[in-house]
């Protein structure tokens, strides 16, 4: 058994909704940079020596006079040696550079958040036998559709 029963008002509803919205922020940040300095090679310290070593050797040659010339070189060149091998290692173990800089570009993630009433749809009422009855719908009604079951 139907029947229809008349909406006596018709009311929108709204809901407040929030939502949070992603959005970027970047800047451009200065960022120290250090450089390792070259490696030494491996042949700095020998050939620092070899050349300290010669250099050594002909000046003690100079220096010296008969007998002790001998003495002299052999002595001038190995005061040389240890002179041009740690002249060598020294320099292939300078001071680093200072560091440097280089602009990077970082970002984040924030959110905003944004409120907003939402249509949720009308809220319609009517009175059958002494109840209250509620439908909602997309649009106001101007009747509702029952139906009904007795039972005995």
């Amino acid at each position: 058994m139907a029947e229809e029963v008349r909406v006596i008002t018709s009311k929108p509803e709204y809901r407040m909704v929030t939502s949070r919205v992603p959005y970027q922020e970047c800047w451009d940040e200065q960022v120290a940079v250090q450089y390792a300095p070259p490696p030494p090679s491996e042949g700095s310290g020998v050939a620092g020596a070899l050349i300290g070593g010669v250099a050594g050797g002909v000046l003690g040659h100079q220096i010296g006079s008969g007998r002790g010339n001998t003495a002299a070189t052999v002595g001038g060149a190995i005061v040389g040696t240890l002179v041009g091998k740690n002249i060598a290692e020294q320099s292939a173990s300078s001071t680093p550079p200072p560091p440097g800089y280089r602009m990077e570009r970082r970002c984040t993630t924030r959110y905003e958040e944004k409120s907003s009433e939402q249509f949720m749809g009308y809220r319609n009422t009517a009175n059958y036998k002494g109840q209250t009855i509620v439908k909602y719908s997309d649009k106001p009604l101007e009747f509702i559709h029952l139906d009904l079951m007795v039972t005995y």
